[in-house]
């Protein structure tokens, strides 16, 4: 069986908690990541989804639960070498790549930041030769490290993003959207190339996306976020095939096709949480329909969809 990486425990971040305007942003939520797989992470727009990858990196101090990353917990209380040591082995790449580079800085600079931060070039020879080895991993020309992040298109700077989180040779890295401020030309370019550098380097990735299609296509395992609460988890070939929540059908209900016959008979689902009708005192909860596939439901429910996939069998 494959290795936990990360181990997230009842993982709450609330916004003005107490307050009138309280924000449940992620609402207790418990998964595993193993070394070497992509788990995606889809919903809709404010699930949660970012949310929840910053308060993994601590980005956001988490209002309470565990982010567990190689047996340690990462909200605990740490030291300046700690916090450097995590923030070595877990990198971020974010969703803009316009605004996440320094326009002033050059592109040797920015991607040369973490290498300056955790002391890992002697000499500034050896500092160029790293950046220009990572600008041509990401598929770029290491004459582009004498210029500013304004003279790249949206596909390159994401690639600078890429080259600027790998500087430091981390373990985990989290996908925050990536590729959704990129043409639709440019975002298999770009997902091809962490699929790539996974295999090359045994990287693991949480991947963020609320393009469901590029989410199967890169991940493992897919988990679906609604309103802050994981509602599913599987495998993505099973998610696909055999969506339990009925909020995961819905979404899937909604990818178009490029077949004109489907697409005018394409009915899509609408979800409605009151449809669940849960009852005063009903325990509603992560459970294991079959093995790998964990749905967001009540007892009531959970015995209900074990019979129904077991008639699918």
């Amino acid at each position: 069986m494959a290795e936990k990486l990360l181990e997230i425990r009842n993982l709450k971040q609330y916004f003005n908690e107490g307050k009138a305007n309280e924000v449940r942003a992620v609402d207790d939520i418990s998964f595993d990541i193993y070394k070497g797989e992509t788990l995606g992470l889809v919903g809709e727009s404010g699930c949660g989804k970012s949310t929840t990858g910053r308060s993994i990196i601590r980005l956001y101090n988490a209002t309470d639960g565990e982010v567990i990353f190689d047996g340690v917990n990462v909200h605990g209380k740490k030291s300046k070498s700690d916090l450097k040591i995590f923030n070595r082995k877990m990198q971020m790449i974010f969703q803009d790549p316009y605004a996440s580079l320094n326009p002033r800085m050059k592109v040797l600079d920015i991607i040369a930041e973490g290498l300056d931060i955790h002391g890992l070039t002697k000499n500034a020879k050896e500092r160029k030769d790293r950046v220009h080895e990572l600008l041509e991993t990401v598929g770029l020309n290491k004459e582009h490290a004498n210029r500013y992040p304004h003279e790249f298109s949206g596909g390159q700077r994401q690639r600078l993003g890429i080259a600027r989180a790998l500087a430091v040779d981390p373990e985990f890295i989290i996908a925050d959207e990536p590729i959704s401020a990129l043409d639709v030309s440019i975002q298999a370019q770009v997902v091809n190339l962490l699929k790539e550098l996974q295999e090359e380097k045994g990287l693991t990735y949480l991947f963020i996306a609320h393009d469901l299609s590029m989410v199967k296509y890169i991940s493992d395992r897919i988990g679906v976020m609604y309103f802050g609460k994981l509602v599913e988890l599987a495998p993505a070939d099973e998610l696909y095939k055999n969506p339990l929540h009925p909020y995961t059908q819905s979404l899937l209900s909604a990818i178009p096709l490029p077949d004109p016959n489907y697409e005018r008979t394409r009915v899509r689902k609408s979800y409605d949480p009151a449809s669940h009708n849960y009852q005063d005192g009903e325990e509603i909860a992560m459970r294991e329909v079959t093995p790998g596939h964990f749905v967001f439901c009540s007892e009531r429910e959970f015995e209900s969809l074990k019979l129904t996939s077991a008639a699918r069998v």
